[in-house]
């Protein structure tokens, strides 16, 4: 089964310790889905400034959980930038949302929340 975050990245954060990685899980599961939701939201509406700020702002987690979404959530921000409208950011959109979803459900069954 792939997984769509690294528990070892975790661990070595955390140094082995367990309420650590559960409190890193529990914030993770809290912050970032509304901060998704919300950047769905500023690219549907064009939002650029706003949808970079959201994408910025994921992108530690995303990148301490080792979630295999980087790649999308810079082009975002790359997007965010540019004068070309969202249908050429959708596909990114779309890969970040599926990830995450997925990894949500990773953590949740993983650390039982």
């Amino acid at each position: 089964m792939t997984k769509y975050y690294a528990k070892e990245n975790l661990s070595e954060i955390a140094d082995g310790d367990q309420d650590f990685l559960q409190i890193l899980a529990q914030t993770f599961l809290e912050e970032i889905p509304p901060d998704l939701r919300s950047m769905e939201e500023a690219i549907e509406n064009e939002n650029k400034e706003l949808a970079y700020q959201f994408a910025h702002k994921m992108k530690p987690n995303i990148e301490m959980f080792g979630i295999d979404a980087l790649k999308d959530i810079t082009s975002i921000e790359a997007w965010s930038k540019t004068s070309k409208n969202k249908i050429s950011v959708l596909p990114h959109l779309e890969n970040v949302v599926v990830v995450l979803n997925h990894a949500f459900a990773e953590l949740k069954e993983d650390f039982q929340l």
